[in-house]
């Protein structure tokens, strides 16, 4: 069994008073909980654990004392009926976490994680779905144990009701409630009973997307498209990424002359830090010298993120990427409209457009490294978007009398 007692920190402040706390003791391991209330050495009653009758709010200290000691002592009770680690860590976070036991203080909690980790997308996205839950709730907060079946469906009910959503949409809002809920499970502040994800309950399946990818035709024509005499920025980048078997557009943006060694480009990828190195093809190589120039501002290969005073604010550089993505795809459409393409590309299609041309010709294993992919499970789900041969042989087969 734990104990649990107030005491004083022996190390006093500035002026020489001395800071109340809980402690927490369990298998010898302490843990303690601040009040935030300090008082003078004299003024403590150490055998009883209470604030002398000497202090003008004595009675209302010790009230406080007496009321946080039964919540940490409730909090353990709670703990160990429900077969929960009960060591002394755990009892403090789990009491401490108590104050922000709600849904939209567990979500403001969440976003800061994302923004001290630096995840400037994901902050910018799931900032606004948070907003969103708290729009349907009416601007008021919920208690965890509130979020069940029936709110979760009427919620998708709202933003299918109020916003032009696709189901991708409204899964990525289900998403971010599972995750701080799991968050406020893991902090001891809901019992898992209540959740309201799972079998039986709200499934979240993501709706399979549709990946289209250009021919090597609509490539060439690309590269063949009359847009001035002055290389075209846009159009150089998706033809490098598109080069670099199918580099994602942020981290076309963010190389640097010093990633390029005796005709090889050495990166680490942005989504998900996997180092490795690509030959760079010669068309790629006439690109960058397009870009050659004295002392380019942080080293950078293509002049996107010069601007910046830091690229190593991730927020900063995130947002900025996002910017530049935006306007290199309004200035993309003037080369497709040059190279006679109606279909609808943007810098993430020259990902695709790799994928398509390249098809079952090259081994899984080997498109695997070449997109960076943990699993060889991803990459083949990914590909199957453009292998078709054995379909379209079948339905020759059938119809083709």
């Amino acid at each position: 069994m734990a104990s649990i007692r107030a005491c004083l920190r022996k190390r006093a402040t500035s002026e020489n008073k001395h800071s109340i706390f809980i402690q927490i003791t369990k298998d010898r391991k302490k843990s303690i909980i601040t009040l935030g209330h300090n008082i003078f050495l004299k003024e403590w009653d150490e055998k009883l654990q209470r604030v002398k009758k000497s202090h003008p709010n004595s009675a209302w200290l010790n009230n406080l004392i007496a009321k946080k000691i039964s919540e940490a002592t409730d909090k353990l009770i709670e703990l160990e009926t429900n077969n929960t680690d009960t060591s002394s860590r755990v009892i403090s976070r789990a009491f401490k976490a108590t104050k922000e036991s709600t849904f939209l203080k567990q979500a403001a909690l969440y976003l800061k994680r994302l923004k001290d980790n630096g995840k400037g997308n994901q902050l910018s996205a799931d900032t606004s779905r948070v907003e969103r839950f708290k729009e349907f709730l009416g601007g008021s907060d919920i208690n965890f144990s509130e979020i069940d079946v029936p709110l979760l469906k009427k919620f998708q009910s709202y933003l299918k009701g109020t916003r032009d959503v696709t189901e991708r949409t409204i899964v990525n809002h289900l998403v971010v409630i599972r995750t701080i809920y799991n968050q406020a499970i893991e902090n001891n502040l809901v019992d898992r009973k209540h959740y309201p994800f799972g079998k039986g309950k709200i499934k979240i399946k993501f709706p399979e997307s549709l990946k289209i990818g250009l021919s090597a035709g609509d490539v060439k024509a690309i590269e063949l498209a009359q847009v001035g005499e002055k290389p075209h920025h846009a159009r150089n980048l998706w033809l490098f990424s598109f080069y670099l078997a199918g580099m994602r557009i942020s981290d076309v943006m963010r190389l640097k002359w010093s990633d390029f060694h005796n005709g090889r480009l050495y990166y680490k990828m942005g989504k998900n830090a996997k180092a490795d190195s690509l030959k760079v093809p010669e068309k790629a190589l006439a690109i960058i010298e397009q870009y050659r120039r004295e002392k380019p501002i942080h080293d950078l290969v293509f002049p996107d993120l010069e601007s910046l005073k830091d690229l190593d604010d991730d927020i900063e550089v995130q947002t900025r990427i996002k910017t530049r993505v935006r306007k290199n795809n309004e200035q993309l459409q003037k080369v497709l409209e040059k190279a006679g393409i109606t279909k609808t590309v943007t810098m993430h299609i020259a990902r695709h457009s790799f994928g398509n041309i390249s098809g079952s010709k090259i081994p899984v294993q080997m498109l695997q490294k070449f997109y960076r992919h943990t699993s060889i499970t991803t990459t083949m789900g990914y590909q199957a978007n453009f292998i078709h041969d054995k379909e379209d042989e079948a339905l020759d087969n059938i119809v083709g009398f």
